[in-house]
């Protein structure tokens, strides 16, 4: 029999030991991305005769090629690697620079971060558009004072210094935002490229979503980070062409940039500044506004930090100035990667879409959509989706990598197997990776309020997570006492500010309620009383619970020496 591992692994069928031939099996990835071309064709073309749909030939075929060559890469990046769990979730620590620096720009730079850019500066303006500049501020400020000291203890993952300090029960409750953030941010993501696909390729919503998420799945099962990174850096690549053959094309239409940007500023003035003013809340045109804006700053920018995607990237460093500085150099990139998807939405709120020949768009998120479409020709429309779609399988991936990871090591190993080997552990990773990836995109096809989730749990990660890492990295007496009180004022405290999206009205009685909406910043206030909290039944409870010291719980359980405990 094959060792089907083997053939995840290395994307070919190993020789059988009987036979004492040397062959390679049929199904090598070069082989099984050319069978995916064709038969993905053959699909799209089957679908256009039935369903009577006129299809956009040379972009679907564009977008395929890429598809199959990113799985390619994807496929060949894990050859002559070890095999072992660190591998998988680390890439053995021994991950490039140049490498670790795109991989870790795109860990951010997805297709929501170039759509949402482009959305709030042709809606709101630049005030508005807070999570170029806020991101980029998230990763400086992680790289400074959280990715140093994570890599110095080479943890797995970054749910391992909560299971150090609060024990592996809590870091099993801790998991559930983490992991409802990972889902629901793959699940949005992947609505947004379905959409754009229909509106394009002509293709339907489902097709686009299904097809997408399995090229995503088919890759990051084979060679975990090490296919995650390597792609990464051809998708962010054609990402950043793509969007930059647009402009040129798509100021031709509104007059160049200068015409352009002159009448932009006209049209959002007291929304060019990157903040409100300094005194907002007396100003009548700010108000209570000034507090929500500070909020969502404030989520964005600390909110960014307790994402396993991140510290997956941190963690496979070389050593924990290489994290740091890392971090830092990603934080300058993701804020130069928001200057195409900023001309974009400029460009769309000067153009004249009854001179193109259509309407403007009904929902301020299809303005990059649109772009591409109308003001662009039709191939360099198909690179610039081709590198969109790029994006998306990049932070898609990613996500389910992620979220895979800790399910293996944080919830699997401690809790059910704790003396899993290596390769029960990435066979456990490989199959969460199936699962949680097929989870976001069930969620992608059928909720509406897709975004709305993925706010909230984004609020969840901020709230709950943010409090709790940040207490059990630099707090020496914090305990599981206090982490469980901390999550539980947290919860309770951003539950009682409601969600309009959800339709959840507040129950707790915060200030500034205008419209039924919370302008007071509750999530902040919530973070704040969790971190509060932990410190505060920490140290009434130390003698009943002593505090635990945070240490690498695998490499003493491994019998590697270790003296670094805080």
């Amino acid at each position: 029999m094959h060792d089907w591992n083997t053939v995840a692994e290395t994307g070919s069928i190993p020789d059988q030991a009987t036979t004492g031939k040397n062959r390679t099996g049929f199904w090598t990835p070069a082989r099984t991305s050319i069978a995916g071309f064709v038969l993905f064709t053959a699909i799209a073309y089957i679908y256009s005769q039935i369903s009577n749909s006129p299809i956009y030939w040379p972009g679907l075929l564009m977008t395929l090629i890429l598809y199959c060559v990113i799985y390619y890469i994807g496929a060949i990046s894990v050859r002559n690697k070890r095999g072992k769990t660190d591998d998988m979730l680390v890439a053995g620590r021994a991950m490039p620079l140049w490498i670790s620096m795109f991989t870790m720009t795109a860990t951010w730079v997805g297709g929501g971060y170039i759509t949402g850019t482009a959305e709030n500066v042709y809606k709101s303006g630049f005030v508005w558009t807070q999570a170029p500049w806020c991101y980029s501020v998230s990763l400086i400020v992680g790289g400074i004072f959280y990715a140093k000291k994570m890599r110095r203890y080479e943890f797995m993952t970054m749910l391992d210094p909560l299971e150090a300090r609060f024990g592996k029960r809590m870091a099993s409750l801790l998991y559930v935002p983490a992991v409802l953030g990972e889902i629901f941010w793959s699940a949005a993501i992947l609505t947004a490229l379905g959409t754009t696909f229909g509106m394009i390729l002509g293709l339907s919503f489902t097709v686009s979503i299904i097809f997408s998420a399995l090229v995503a799945l088919a890759y990051t099962v084979v060679g975990g980070l090490w296919a995650v990174a390597h792609t990464d850096v051809l998708q962010l690549s054609v990402m950043f062409i793509g969007l930059f053959l647009t402009l040129p094309f798509a100021f031709s239409h509104v007059g160049g940039i200068g015409q352009a940007f002159a009448h932009y500023r006209e049209g959002m003035q007291g929304a060019m500044s990157l903040f409100p003013p300094l005194l907002g809340w007396k100003d009548p045109a700010w108000g209570d506004l000034y507090w929500n804006w500070w909020d969502f700053a404030l989520l964005l920018i600390l909110g960014g930090i307790p994402w396993q995607s991140y510290f997956q990237r941190v963690l496979s460093a070389r050593d924990e100035n290489v994290a740091m500085w890392l971090s830092i150099t990603a934080g300058i990139l993701c804020a130069m990667a928001a200057i195409p998807p900023t001309l974009i939405g400029i460009a769309g709120y000067n153009a004249d879409w009854q001179e193109l020949g259509t309407t403007a768009p009904e929902n301020s998120s299809m303005i990059l959509t649109y772009v591409f479409k109308y003001m662009t020709p039709d191939l360099v429309g198909a690179i610039a989706l081709g590198g969109l779609a790029a994006a998306v399988m990049a932070a898609v991936a990613a996500s389910m990598l992620s979220a895979s990871g800790m399910a293996a090591w944080n919830l699997y190993r401690p809790l059910v197997k704790p003396q899993a080997n290596q390769a029960q552990l990435d066979r456990v990773i490989k199959r969460s990776i199936m699962i949680i990836g097929s989870a976001a995109t069930l969620i992608a096809l059928s909720a509406k309020s897709v975004y709305a989730l993925w706010y909230l749990s984004s609020d969840l990660v901020y709230c709950i997570l943010f409090p709790q890492l940040t207490a059990a990295l630099f707090y020496k007496g914090a305990n599981k006492y206090g982490s469980l009180a901390g999550y539980i004022v947290s919860f309770i405290l951003r539950v009682g500010g409601g969600e309009p999206l959800l339709g959840l009205p507040p129950f707790l009685p915060y200030p500034m309620i205008q419209d039924g909406v919370v302008l007071f910043p509750f999530r902040t206030f919530a973070m704040l009383a969790g971190l509060v909290t932990i410190f505060v039944v920490s140290y009434l409870t130390r003698n009943v619970c002593p505090p635990l010291p945070l240490r690498n719980l695998h490499r003493q359980k491994t019998g590697q020496p270790t003296n670094l405990t805080v």
